[in-house]
C-alpha cells in the first residue's frame, strides 16, 4: 500500500507509481480491493474507511490492465463486487478493469452544429454493420467504415442506442448492467474514442443514448451492493419501497440520495468529459421525472436529478445537446431550469410521428386527416421550433408491436410502388416541416420488417434502392440549406395555408428572415392521383423553382415522373397571399419550391 496523499474520483483511477482506488459502500464493516495484482487476496490491500461510506486505498503494485473487484465484508456475508465506476469490464459478469484514460484527440475541438442545422441519424452499433462483417455483429470499427456512407449521405449528426455493458451477446442496450463501461462485444473504450474521433474529423457529431430511468436488472452488480436492504429490494442505489418499480424491473434508482444522484450525474459527465461526445438523449424521462409514467404521481426528486445534469452540462460543456424522450407532450422539459423547466434542449415529439405515420399507413384516402397533418406541421414546445426532434421512423416506432413504414403502409408489398411513394412522403415532410430532423438505420433505402436486435441492416437494398437512397440524400441537402437556397427549413417560422381535404392537398411555407434564398414553399399531395394546374396561394411573385419532385423517376423506376414544373406567381392573391401559381403534382408526391 502506498502513502501517498489521497486523490479525487471514484473506481479506479490511474495515477503516477500505482492505481487509487474509491467506493461506497456505507453498510460495509471492512473493503479491500482485489485483483491481478495481489492475487485476489483480500488480506493484502484493505481499504480506509472515509466519510459517508466511502472506501479509498492506494495500490503502488496495480497498474492499468490490471482485473479486480472490491471484496465487502458486511454484516450480512461477504460480497466480491464489480467496481460501479468501473470504465471497462471483462463481461457484464466478469471483472473490472483498471482503465487507461490516455488518448490523443489530436487537439479535437468539434462543435455541433446549431439546432436548427442539426440531421440525425439514429442507429443500433450491434446491427448497423458493415459489407466486410459477416457473424452479424456489429463494432465501433464496422461504424467508422461508414462514415464516409454518413457524410455522403448529408447527415452532421449520429444518434447511437445505448453502449453500457448489457447482460448477453445481443441487446437494444436499455438494460445496462455497468453504465460507465462500453459493451465490450462493441468494441470497449478504446475503440469507441477511435470512432467518435473520426466522426468529428469529418464533421459529425455524435449523441448517446443513456438509461437513468431503471439499471439491469440483470447482471446487476450493484443490486443489494453491500449486502443492505429493505423489503428485499435493491439496497442503497434504488428504492426500497414502491418507488422502485419500473416496466422494466424494480431498479429505479434512489433519486434522491446524494451519492446515487452524483452516480448518475457523473456518467453523464463522463461521456461529455472523456469521450468528447456532443450530447445525451435520455431515455422515458417520464419514469424519472414520475412514479408510474403519468402526470398523476410526480417524483419530484427525479425531476430535480434532471434539472441539476442538465444544469452542469450548460456550465461545463456549453454547447452540447441534450434530448428528451417523454412523448407526453410535457412543454415544460425544454423550458429553462431558471424558470422551473428541466433544461433540455429538445425532446421527442410523439405529436408529429403518430398522425404523420398515420397519414401515410391510413389505406384509403378519404380517411387521411389533413387538419391532423396540419397540427403535426405547427406543433411547437415553448415557440420554438427546434425545441422538438420529429422522425417517422425510430427504434421505438418500428417495434414493439410495430414495423417498419413501408412494412405497415403494404405489409405484403413493402417494397412496391405504394409503400414507396407514401414512405418517402413522411420523409418528405420529416426534412421540411420544423423541427430536428431524424431517420432510423437503414430507412433510408427501404429497411424492412421490424427492428431486432439480432438482425443486422440489410446493405443490399442499399443498391437495389438507391435512388430513394439519393431522395433522402436531397432532402437532408434541401434541409441543411447546402445550395444555398433554402433557408426557410432552417427557420423559425411556418405558415400552413392551403388545406383542401377533398382533394388531400396541404401547402406550407417555411421562412427564417424571408425572401430570395430563404422562403420556402412545399406542396404535399396526399391522393392516388395527380393533381394538374392546381391553384395554391404564393408568399412573393415572381418565378418559383422546383427544387425536388418525390415523384421523380430518378429515384425510382416506377415512379410516374409526373411533369412538375417551375412556376410563375402572378398577381392575384390566393389562400391569403397576395400571389397564386398553378401547379402540377404526381400522386402521393411532395413538391418544394423556392426562388
Amino acid at each position: 500500500m502506498s502513502n501517498k496523499a489521497k486523490i479525487n474520483g471514484m473506481g479506479a483511477i490511474p495515477r503516477s507509481g500505482g492505481v487509487a482506488f474509491r467506493v461506497w459502500a456505507p453498510n460495509a464493516c471492512r473493503v479491500s480491493v482485489i485483483g491481478t495484482f495481489n492475487e485476489f487476496d483480500g488480506e493484502r490491500d484493505i481499504m480506509q474507511a472515509e466519510e459517508d461510506g466511502y472506501w479509498y486505498a492506494d495500490v503502488a503494485e496495480a497498474h492499468a490492465g490490471d482485473q479486480y473487484r472490491f471484496l465487502l465484508t458486511t454484516p450480512n456475508g461477504e460480497f466480491k463486487r464489480i467496481d460501479p465506476y468501473a470504465r471497462e469490464v471483462t463481461s457484464s459478469v466478469g471483472n473490472a478493469v483498471v482503465h487507461d484514460p490516455s488518448f490523443d484527440w489530436e487537439g479535437d475541438s468539434f462543435k455541433i452544429a446549431p439546432w436548427n442545422e442539426l440531421v440525425i441519424y439514429e442507429l443500433h452499433v450491434g446491427t448497423f454493420n458493415d459489407e466486410k462483417y459477416t457473424n452479424h455483429k456489429g463494432e465501433f470499427a464496422s461504424l467508422s467504415e461508414r462514415i464516409g456512407y454518413f457524410k455522403n449521405l448529408g447527415i452532421n449528426a449520429i444518434q447511437i442506442m445505448p453502449i453500457g455493458e448489457f447482460a448477453g451477446d445481443k441487446s437494444w442496450g436499455y438494460n445496462p448492467s455497468q453504465i460507465f463501461s462500453i459493451d465490450t462485444d462493441y468494441g470497449g473504450p478504446l475503440e469507441f474514442k477511435k470512432f467518435v474521433k473520426r466522426a468529428h474529423h469529418e464533421n459529425i457529431a455524435v449523441i448517446l443514448d443513456v438509461v437513468y430511468n431503471h439499471l439491469g436488472p440483470s447482471d446487476l452488480d450493484i443490486w443489494q451492493f453491500d449486502g443492505w436492504s429493505e423489503n428485499n429490494r435493491g439496497g442503497i442505489y434504488f428504492y426500497n419501497d414502491n418507488r422502485a418499480i419500473t416496466p422494466w424491473g424494480e431498479t429505479r434508482p434512489d433519486y434522491g440520495r446524494g451519492e446515487v444522484r452524483r452516480y448518475l450525474s457523473d456518467n453523464a459527465l463522463m461521456w461529455l468529459e472523456e469521450y468528447h461526445i456532443d450530447g445525451l438523449r435520455f431515455d422515458c424521462t417520464q419514469f424519472i421525472r414520475t412514479v408510474d409514467g403519468s402526470d398523476n404521481d410526480d417524483l419530484p426528486e427525479g425531476w430535480s436529478l434532471l434539472q441539476w445534469i442538465n444544469e452542469q452540462i450548460a456550465q461545463k460543456y456549453p454547447g452540447r445537446i441534450t434530448i428528451a424522450e417523454d412523448l407526453q407532450n410535457n412543454k415544460w422539459l425544454t423550458k429553462d431550469s431558471g424558470a422551473g423547466g428541466a433544461g433540455f434542449a429538445s425532446q421527442w415529439d410523439a405529436m408529429f410521428v403518430h398522425p404523420i405515420r398515420e397519414a401515410v399507413i391510413t389505406p384509403q384516402d378519404e380517411q387521411r386527416s389533413l387538419i391532423a397533418i396540419r397540427d403535426a406541421i405547427l406543433y411547437r414546445y415553448n415557440d420554438d421550433a427546434f425545441d422538438r426532434v420529429i422522425y417517422s421512423e425510430s427504434h421505438d416506432e418500428v417495434a414493439n408491436g410495430k414495423a417498419r413504414v413501408p412494412q405497415e403502409i403494404s405489409p405484403n408489398d413493402p417494397k412496391g410502388w405504394y409503400a414507396q411513394k407514401r414512405s418517402t412522403m413522411a420523409a418528405a415532410l420529416v426534412f421540411t416541416a420544423p423541427g430536428i430532423p431524424m431517420i432510423f438505420q437503414g430507412q433510408e433505402f427501404l429497411e424492412g420488417g421490424w427492428f431486432r436486435d439480432t438482425v443486422p441492416v440489410d446493405w443490399a437494398q442499399r443498391k437495389d434502392f438507391h435512388g430513394i437512397v439519393r431522395l433522402y440524400r436531397d432532402l437532408i441537402r434541401l434541409r441543411r440549406n447546402g445550395d444555398g437556397y433554402t433557408r426557410g427549413l432552417c427557420g423559425q417560422f411556418t405558415q400552413v395555408y392551403h388545406l383542401h381535404d377533398e382533394h388531400k392537398v396541404i401547402a406550407f411555407h417555411r421562412w427564417d428572415k424571408g425572401g430570395q434564398s430563404d422562403d420556402v414553399v412545399i406542396v404535399a399531395n396526399f391522393f392516388h392521383e395527380p393533381q394538374d394546374t392546381y391553384v395554391i396561394g404564393m408568399p412573393a411573385k415572381g418565378l418559383w423553382k422546383l427544387r425536388f419532385n418525390s415523384d421523380w423517376q430518378g429515384y425510382n423506376d416506377d415512379f410516374k415522373n409526373h411533369p412538375s414544373t417551375d412556376v410563375i406567381a402572378e398577381t392575384e392573391g390566393r389562400d391569403g397571399l397576395p400571389w397564386h401559381a398553378a401547379v402540377s403534382i404526381g400522386p402521393y408526391s411532395v413538391l418544394i419550391f423556392s426562388q
